[in-house]
């Protein structure tokens, strides 16, 4: 089970974290996506991280702003929004996949497998 939290209300320029924690399944050989969405349009990659390899991969629409890390402790990934603008407004989601290496990223929707239910981020301008 994925379960995402984190979200919220904040004006434009300001950060949040994200954050997606894993119940009941190793995180080994597993790749943990987020993605985000807006009503009435599709569910679009924001970034990924492939647990085992930590290598990570961020959309293009977010590099330099949003960054993927994890916590092996506690089973959980972070996406940290920072500069936050008014087209970052949407439902986040995480979603996992199970991967052989620990090098494969996977970034499209069809991909995943497991699905949170989706955290709400509304950026004010």
């Amino acid at each position: 089970q994925l379960v995402e939290s984190g979200g919220g209300t904040v004006k434009a320029g300001n950060s949040l974290t994200l954050s997606c924690a894993a119940y009941g399944r190793s995180l080994s050989r597993v790749a943990v996506g987020w993605f985000r969405q807006v009503d009435g349009r599709s569910r679009e990659s924001v970034g990924a991280i492939n647990w085992s390899g930590g290598g990570t991969t961020v959309a293009d629409s977010v590099k330099g702003r949003f960054t993927i890390s994890k916590d092996n402790a506690r089973k959980t990934v972070h996406l940290q929004l920072n500069n936050l603008m008014p087209d970052d407004t949407a439902v986040y989601y995480c979603a996992a996949k199970q991967v052989y290496d620990d090098y494969y990223i996977p970034v499209q929707t069809y991909e995943y497998d497991y699905w949170g239910q989706g955290t709400q981020v509304t950026v004010s301008s």
